[in-house]
């Protein structure tokens, strides 16, 4: 398995990639990256953190009745995040946050968000424990990532090749999401896989407690 990069290092380069972030996702989101973000954040209830916000791309899909609380590493994509809240005329509460030590206190959201972030964690299961720990007893958590591919020849290929993408994108792109979230403790409720097996859609429950 690739090395994660360091969080001084990701928080630097997506500082550096904010402008750029969405042109370069332009391709998979056409494709249909889109759609699977619709679907899952339609599910999205109550008080909302959403973790490693980046750009703001999902702010558009949520429900209206949504309160939204985002963080981000990355004050560059905070900046970005922000433009996009104020042209969809939202009120988003932004913070400039670690995943792996929210700030929030326990219990405090109906629904906790993270879409294509756990690769670029460097301890991802902490950040799902710190997700589980803010989210209210018979909350969601939503999440939309890049995994290893269940389909034997390009599961072969993201393991070859996850230390050169690690090293340029900071993404470790085949790791096992599902994995992840048990080993943080949390209950899932259903996964799928999308994109010849890259996209790993969860929706999860914290532990009981």
């Amino acid at each position: 398995m690739a090395k994660s990069v360091p969080k001084q290092e990701i928080g630097k380069n997506y500082n550096d990639f904010a402008s750029k972030y969405d042109k370069a996702e332009a391709v998979p989101e056409f494709l249909g990256l889109n759609r699977l973000r619709k679907r899952l954040l339609s599910q999205a209830e109550g008080a909302v953190l959403e973790i490693a916000v980046g750009t703001g791309r999902n702010l558009q899909y949520y429900p209206a009745e949504c309160r939204i609380s985002a963080v981000d590493i990355s004050d560059g994509m905070l900046g970005f995040a922000k433009k996009k809240a104020d042209a969809l005329g939202l009120k988003v509460d932004f913070q400039s946050m670690d995943a792996e030590a929210l700030s929030f206190k326990d219990d405090s959201f109906d629904t906790v968000v993270d879409t294509l972030s756990t690769c670029t964690f460097l301890d991802p299961v902490k950040a799902l424990g710190e997700m589980a720990r803010v989210c209210k007893p018979g909350g969601k958590i939503l999440l939309l990532e890049h995994g290893r591919s269940n389909r034997g020849w390009l599961g072969r290929f993201q393991d070859w090749r996850a230390e050169k993408h690690a090293k340029q994108l900071g993404c470790v792109w085949n790791k096992e999401p599902q994995d992840m979230v048990m080993d943080a403790g949390l209950h899932v409720i259903s996964a799928r896989q999308s994109f010849l097996g890259i996209f790993h859609t969860i929706v999860a429950s914290p532990p009981a407690r």
